[in-house]
This record gives structure tokens, C-alpha cells and sequence, in this order.
């Protein structure tokens, strides 16, 4: 039953990879925790007592922060509310379970004068790497857009006439974003240096690298993290330099611009 629901949220829900291998562990670890395989897990022979002994387990044992335990619980509680609409069980053990509070940290940004700071770098910017990773820093600060978003960007999401980026979020939830004209100039340029480094105009994504082998490859999640926290590393004091937190900060500048929460959110 693991497995189909793994299938399920894949396909059917189209959660991202990250996601599905997040709760495959999850439940992977409950199961370890029954001392069963994933694939003998019996729904019906397992009672609320095993989920908060699974609890207790991992904030004790485990050592686990509230945070993680909570983010665990919620992939069981998914498992049985599908087993549930499966007629597996006939009932949702998990229901009645109260997740360990967890503090909300507060929100961390990058402040206005490091945003300036660094965006100010732009102007040296001649080779395709330093082109590219300046582009990186504007697109995330000023569309607000999450890692693997830009990630799986392509050409064609890109409408530079009408000053617009398509994007699929979660779930291939699509949203358009507008895009400035300081912006779009710094795209023009990219995709010609692009075209020079790569020799083609034909690419996987729209932010590309070259693997060990030399052969031009979609950036990866951590190479895109390194970019980040090598660029914001140099003009902020802060510990995390990653892209969520320019994520943040777009959403500060514009609450501090005047925009309403509602329409940050959308």
C-alpha cells in the first residue's frame, strides 16, 4: 500500500520528486519503528498507541525537533486519509493525534542596502558564469520564485514582449509573474552569452552549467545554492545566504513598498 500511495502522490497529486522521496523515508522510518518491511506494512494492525510511541521515539531517542516530527506526522496522516478513500482502513488513526508544537522561526532577509550591493556587481559582469549567477540573484529577488522553480525554467516560459515569466510551482500549479525592464535587458544579454559559451541556441533549461565531461546540463539544486551563497556571501553579514532567503526578501520589499499580503501571496 506504501508504494501505491507513493504512485499516487506522484502521478495523480504531481508532487515533486523531493516531495515523494520526503514522505517515502517518512514512512519508511514508521515502518522501521514497527520493526516491519514497508512492503508487509498491515494498516489495520497498527493503533494510535504505535504513532505516539513513534513520537516519542523521535523526540526522545532520535533526538528529532519538534519541527521534524511534526513534518513526519503530516506524511502518515496523508498515508491514511488515502487509505481511508481506498476503503483499507476504517479509520484514520492519525486523527486524533496532536503534533508537537513547534516554534516558528522568524523570517530572515537580506537588507535593502546588501540587495543594492550586490545587484550593483552586475555592471562588471562580461564572462557567461558571471552573467549567469547575476542574473540568478535578480530573477529569485525580484520574482519571488522558489529554487526549483528556477531550476526548471525554460525559453519558452519567458515572454520578454509582454514583460512576463511563466512558472510552475507546486503540484505544476501554474502562476505569471511580470517581469521589469531592467530585468528583460539582463536576459537578452545572458541568452546571447549563452549561445556564445554553448555554441547552440538549443538548451535543457534556461540556466545551464557544464558537468566534469564538458557537456552543457541544467543547473542543479546545488550548484544553484553554492551561486547564491558565494554572491550573497559577499555583501551580507547574515549566517544563511541561501536562495529561500531571497525569497523572503521580495516578499519584505514588497510588503514594505505598499503591496498587500494577498497579492504577495498570489
Amino acid at each position: 500500500m506504501i508504494a501505491h500511495f507513493l504512485d499516487y502522490i506522484a502521478i495523480e497529486r504531481k508532487y515533486s520528486q523531493r516531495t515523494v522521496d520526503a514522505y517515502r523515508d517518512d514512512l519508511r522510518d514508521f515502518c522501521l519503528y514497527l520493526k516491519c518491511a514497508p512492503q508487509d506494512f498491515c494498516p489495520e494492525e497498527v493503533g494510535e498507541d504505535d504513532v505516539k510511541g513513534w513520537m516519542l521515539h523521535m523526540l526522545d531517542s532520535q533526538k528529532q525537533s519538534p519541527r521534524s516530527v511534526k513534518r513526519r506526522l503530516s506524511a502518515l496522516r496523508s498515508f491514511y486519509k488515502f487509505l481511508l478513500r481506498q476503503k483499507k482502513v476504517s479509520r484514520d488513526i492519525t486523527a486524533r493525534i496532536i503534533s508537537p508544537k513547534a516554534d516558528k522561526p522568524l523570517p530572515v532577509f537580506f537588507k535593502p542596502s546588501e540587495m543594492k550591493a550586490v545587484t550593483a556587481m552586475d555592471n562588471w559582469a562580461d564572462e557567461f558564469e558571471a552573467i549567469r549567477d547575476c542574473l540568478i540573484i535578480e530573477v529569485l529577488y525580484q520574482t519571488g520564485m522558489r529554487r526549483a522553480e528556477l531550476i526548471a525554467l525554460q525559453d519558452k516560459d519567458w515572454d520578454l514582449k509582454q514583460g512576463q515569466v511563466r512558472i510552475f510551482g507546486k503540484r505544476r500549479k501554474e502562476r505569471i509573474v511580470p517581469v521589469g525592464e531592467k530585468l528583460i535587458r539582463q536576459i537578452k544579454q545572458y541568452v546571447e552569452a549563452r549561445t556564445e559559451w554553448s555554441g547552440s541556441d538549443n538548451q535543457p533549461t534556461f540556466f545551464v552549467r557544464k558537468n566534469n565531461q564538458g557537456i552543457v546540463v541544467p543547473l542543479s539544486q546545488s550548484s544553484l545554492y553554492n551561486i547564491v551563497r558565494a554572491r550573497m556571501g559577499e555583501v551580507s553579514t547574515l549566517k544563511k545566504h541561501s536562495p529561500h532567503v531571497l525569497r523572503h526578501t521580495f516578499a519584505t520589499a514588497m510588503l514594505n513598498n505598499g503591496a498587500d499580503i494577498r497579492t504577495i501571496q498570489t
